[in-house]
């Protein structure tokens, strides 16, 4: 018997691609692991405020309901109602109010966010470790013995999806936002896991399916969860696992609560692009090739060297994430948040790619990887001190018109754990151009740290400018300039960031519906996007014209009443 199990496990390995040593399935040292999550996950979270668009228009929404502004059960800004994902407003209304007023608002609305952010890289590793210990997913035996031990194995190759994560470019900024699209990734993350951990946990994949369905639809997404959750039902009731057919009625039954959470709160919304022609075409495909950067080539490389596998459960769990995810961005016309939820399966995908990688192809991505990190990082550099001190010239002038009127003011908390940064990329490029070449992580190291520095250093040594340019408080400041806070103000087709923008940071009562001039405000808001101004509405006067220092494509005009209502 037990020969026959070996015999068996080799016609199983025979056509795996994978071969690794007990040497290179040596863990990442879990202080690496966390000094690159922490370094990814706390920069950003203090001393900024939100940023226009998409991450303003939801922290209002939730200040607003903390502040008993707006209702929980509709939240809105201005009167005008918000899109429909209560359960990530829920999630950062509750934190704001919890916390307040120890805790400013800003702060308290990213703290839970920040949490579903590291839950993601959570999620991302476990799924990855237990998809990797399945036996269509273990590293081919060698003649003599000396393979990689399963557990170890699966443990390198988590570490590997989690710096390839890290890595990704389309997360960076999206998500570090508090938006529900990142409820949505970590609903997405939790499903993926749910499938992979069914042969090895039941009841965790269990009770992890039921939760990331309904939560993905609560956050936004309910076509999403739809689509996911029959895709991955195929995947559980194909399976030669047991535990994993199993697990199909949980999934199909996770899949009704969704599409009924979304009837329930209303979520179902037509949002399907009918706009679809070679240009857009065009567009989507360049947003690929940058936003899912580095994982795209890696997973490819995967879907190739593994193509007599595509069927085992390593590569269909996540494969049926990111299809739905492309197919969603597809949909919607090229939806950078839509694609941001392929990430997590293809950071899965890409890891496995990396036990077949030739020694010449690792090698070149470190090169190019220093290369180009080393550019980024040196011009971050550059252009501080240049606004900082005015030399080198070109750039301090740059700088100041790019955004006139903001004043550099020097920070040393924040330039000493930049050049703390800073030193630990040198050391990491020279420990890695060394003799660690076995480890089957080493060639998501550089990209991961140097993406992580990037982000260090953008949220220490150039905060206070991307906040000057980025947030809508210079333009409020201007306003309170000549109509004092608390105000009423009425606004003509005003979006939803900038209702946000006008109740928390100039804290005014603001009336954005439809006929909002003919009601009780003394002062109105239009936003144009260039001049000349249209004529004022009848009753009305113009009394200034503003605009945010960084911005030369909108102006503010602001008119105060003149006749009688």
């Amino acid at each position: 018997m037990p020969a026959a199990g070996i015999r068996h496990h080799h016609r199983v390995n025979i056509q795996n691609p994978a071969l690794v040593s007990q040497a290179a399935a040596r863990r990442l040292p879990r202080p690496a692991l966390l000094a690159f999550c922490a370094a990814y996950l706390l920069p950003g979270m203090f001393g900024r405020d939100p940023w226009r668009n998409a991450d303003l228009s939801t922290f209002g929404a939730m200040v607003s309901m903390a502040e008993g502004r707006s209702s929980w059960l509709a939240p809105a800004l201005g009167g005008l109602p918000v899109d429909a994902a209560p359960l990530p407003h829920w999630l950062g209304a509750a934190s704001i109010a919890l916390l307040s007023p120890v805790v400013e608002p800003a702060l308290a609305a990213r703290l839970p966010f920040a949490l579903l952010l590291a839950l993601v890289l959570a999620l991302t590793w476990y799924a990855t470790f237990h998809l990797a210990r399945t036996e269509a997913a273990l590293p081919a035996a060698f003649v003599f013995g000396g393979e990689a031990a399963p557990v170890d194995y699966a443990r390198a190759i988590a570490d590997g999806a989690l710096l390839a994560l890290i890595a990704s470019l389309g997360l960076l900024q999206l998500g570090h936002e508090t938006t529900p699209e990142l409820a949505q990734l970590c609903a997405v993350s939790l499903f993926v896991y749910g499938l992979a951990a069914a042969p090895f946990r039941a009841l965790q994949s269990r009770a992890a399916v039921l939760a990331a369905l309904p939560m993905l639809a609560g956050s936004g997404a309910p076509a999403v969860a739809l689509a996911v959750g029959l895709a991955g039902a195929a995947v559980c009731a194909l399976s030669g696992h047991a535990p994993v057919r199993a697990l199909t009625r949980w999934v199909l039954a996770a899949s009704a609560l969704a599409a009924l959470l979304a009837l329930a709160t209303g979520a179902w919304r037509w949002r399907v692009s009918t706009a679809f022609d070679a240009e857009l075409a065009l567009v989507i495909a360049r947003q690929w090739l940058w936003f899912l950067w580095p994982v795209w080539p890696l997973a490819l490389w995967t879907l190739w060297r593994w193509r007599r596998h595509l069927w085992r459960r390593h590569l269909a769990v996540p494969l049926t994430s990111v299809l739905v995810a492309i197919a969603t961005n597809l949909v919607l016309g090229g939806s950078d948040r839509a694609l941001m939820l392929a990430l997590p399966g293809l950071a899965v995908l890409a890891a496995f790619a990396l036990p077949t990688l030739a020694r010449s192809t690792a090698a070149a991505i470190d090169w190019f990887t220093i290369f180009f990190f080393t550019l980024c990082v040196a011009a971050i550099w550059v252009i501080y001190v240049a606004f900082q001190t005015g030399v080198p010239a070109k750039p301090a002038a740059n700088v100041a018109k790019l955004a006139p009127g903001f004043v550099a003011q020097l920070s040393w908390p924040e330039l000493l754990l930049a050049a703390v940064g800073t030193l630990a990329w040198l050391w990491l490029v020279r420990w890695r151009t060394g003799r660690h070449r076995d480890a089957v992580w080493k060639s998501l190291v550089l990209p991961a740290g140097g993406v992580a520095l990037c982000w260090l250093l953008l949220m220490t040594l150039w905060l206070p400018l991307l906040d000057y340019a980025r947030s809508a408080r210079p333009l409020i400041e201007r306003l309170t300039a000549i109509v004092p806070p608390g105000s009423c103000v009425a606004g003509i087709e005003l979006s939803l960031p900038m209702v946000a923008a006008l109740e928390h940071h100039g804290r005014y009562r603001v009336d954005a519906q439809p006929g909002a001039a003919a009601r009780d405000c003394e002062v109105l808001l239009r936003v144009v996007p260039e001049r000349p101004l249209p004529a004022p509405p009848p009753g009305w006067s113009l009394m200034a014209e503003l605009q945010r220092p960084t911005d030369r494509d909108e102006v503010t005009a602001v008119y105060r009443r003149t006749g009688a209502r």
